[in-house]
Formats: C-alpha cells, structure tokens, sequence
C-alpha cells in the first residue's frame, strides 16, 4: 500500500505562528470536528458510543472539508478532527503539532470526476475551458490537479471553481457547472442529475496518488488525553469491524443506513453504494507498516511524503519537513486490535 495523502492542503494561509502554542482546556468536554464522509462510524457517532466509553462530553462539529478543519485545529477551536490525506501534508508541512492516529477510510472509489451530459466532455483534455468545481485543498483538488498534470494540462487552462460540497450542489441544479469532482452525497446527486463520471479516486490511485481520510489530533492535547484518545480509535474500529461482517444489514431501510443519512445529511439510498465505494482498513492493518506503523518508512508517511513533492511542484506549500514519521502515530489502532 502506498497511500498518497483527502479531504482539504493548499496553500492554508492560517498556520502562522500555529502549532506549538495552541492551547487546550484539560476538561471532560472537548469539540471533534467531522465531515460529511458516508463511513460506518456515523452509527456510533449518533448513538453516543464514545460519550458512554469515555464519560466526556463531545460537541460533533461538521465542517464543509479539511481545509477548514485545519483552520479550526490550528486556532485552538479543536483538537481533533477528520481530514483528507492532502489537508493533513499541507498541516504537516507548515508546521502544525498534530499527529494522524487512524484511517477514516482508503477513499478507493468514493471521489469521482463528474461531468455534464450537455457539456460535450468525454475525456480529460475537454476539460480546457470548462467550469469544473471541487472543494479547494481537498483530496479531490489534489487528484484533479494530478489527472490534469498526469495527461499533460496545464490546470490554468481549466477552470476550477473553488466550492463547498453544498455549494457545488445547488450550482449544478441551476447548471451552472460542466464538471465537479467531488464525493458523496453530492457526488450521488449530480450523477442522479444528468451527470456521468469520466474519471474516479481509483484510476487516480494507480496513476501514483491513492488517498485517504484520516483522524489527526493535536498531539499535546492527545499525549494528555491518551485514554479519550483510545476509546475513539477503539469505536471507530468496532463500527468499521460490524459493518465489515453484517454489510447485508446495511439496506436503504434499515435503521443503521438511516442513522448514517441523518449525519451526513445524505439519501439513505445513496449510503449502501458509498459506504461500498470506500475501504476501511482494520486496527491489525493500520498498526502495520502498510498503514501507520514504520515512522518515515509508514505507507501513510510515504503517502504524505510524495503528496508534499507535489503540493510543492504546484506551489501549494513551501516546505518539505524531512520526516513524516513523526506526524502519524500508530499506537491507538495497536491498542484498538
């Protein structure tokens, strides 16, 4: 495995001075900043697992992509929060005190290029000229800018709005886009609304830039909140393990589907197929090499290593730190196996 780091890197202009000196109250209270990502874990969320385990009371905060997860992190607003594998190298890179403690997903399928059936685009170089929307900073920006670069476009000669999932939605009902890449449940209402994807995550990913979602933490507010820590990583691996051996039970009826639609404020009759789009790594495989174990020589270090080369070829970041290793911590999925 060699996961390049989704959702929401570039340029994030707010971690001046961040990192180090960002400070939390040592309170049984603390906000997780979340994001619309269709993943099992949203049953728990809803059911208060991690309440119960840990007696802490959580504010559940949902943000439009990583970029502004990062931005909430690094301005001490929270300490823990769900980002794509681009926003959290673009973290890294500038210096913020975090650390990534568990997979949310490999986004394998789950992101996917869709475009306009009126807009006469059939492959990648029709794109010149055409609208395309995306959130800025997401791993679906990221793997645009790759596929474009990868088939020889310059990305200046596309252009690419930058906009929230929500955004790219209600553009497209007035038909306003030719394209978006973009991931459930939008992705699942464009494609229902006259949109045919030309391109996925997948075919990205071996084109050289798989991604992923991932917690990531403060790391100081981690090393004094280990036991929260573990209870969280241990809930999200359960939920992962459940749907793994009873997906049957995951119908566009059931109450588990309904529960994870009320989340993310999605269909339930989309959730089966995105929840099938992604793969969800167990705790054995995280606190692997392949994953989170290894320091630099990790998949996920390797993954943001290569994502860095990149952002920074695009002038996305400046500084390339010379160990990623020390961003990713796999010692809370080993206690979750």
């Amino acid at each position: 495995m060699n996961p390049i780091t989704r959702r929401t890197i570039l340029s994030l202009p707010l971690v001046c001075g961040l990192g180090t000196g960002v400070g939390y109250a040592q309170t049984k209270e603390v906000t997780i900043a979340h994001q619309d990502m269709i993943v099992p874990f949203r049953v728990q969320q809803a059911a208060g697992a991690v309440e119960k385990a840990t007696g802490y009371k959580i504010n559940w905060k949902m943000f439009g992509g990583g970029g502004d997860v990062i931005k909430a992190m690094a301005s001490g607003e929270v300490p823990i929060g769900e980002v794509g594998s681009s926003p959290a190298t673009a973290a890294a890179a500038q210096g913020m005190d975090v650390q990534i403690v568990w997979i949310l997903d490999d986004i394998n399928d789950a992101e996917q290029l869709v475009v306009s059936q009126k807009s006469g685009i059939t492959k990648l170089a029709d794109l010149k000229g055409k609208k395309i929307a995306t959130p800025l900073a997401s791993t679906a920006h990221y793997q645009l800018m790759f596929a474009l670069t990868k088939a020889g476009i310059n990305p200046k000669e596309v252009q690419i709005l930058n906009m929230r999932p929500p955004e790219i939605a209600a553009a497209w009902e007035r038909g306003d886009l030719d394209g978006t890449f973009i991931w459930d449940p939008v992705l699942s209402k464009v494609k229902t609304a006259g949109g045919k994807m030309i391109l996925s995550s997948a075919d990205v990913a071996k084109q050289g830039a798989p991604t992923f979602d991932a917690v990531m933490v403060n790391k100081a507010w981690a090393d004094k909140n280990k036991p929260f820590v573990t209870a969280l990583v241990k809930e999200m691996a359960k939920a992962d393990a459940t749907y793994k051996v009873e997906k049957a039970k995951y119908t566009v009826d059931s109450d588990l589907v309904k529960t994870i639609a009320k989340v993310v404020g999605a269909e339930p009759k989309d959730v089966p197929q995105a929840l099938a789009d992604y793969r969800f790594p167990t705790a054995a495989e995280q606190a692997s090499n392949a994953w989170l174990a290894g320091g630099k020589d990790s998949g996920v270090a390797k993954a943001m290593a290569n994502t860095a080369t990149f952002l920074k070829e695009q002038g996305r970041i400046t500084n390339i730190p010379a160990d990623f290793g020390k961003f990713v911590n796999p010692e809370y999925a080993a206690a979750a196996k």
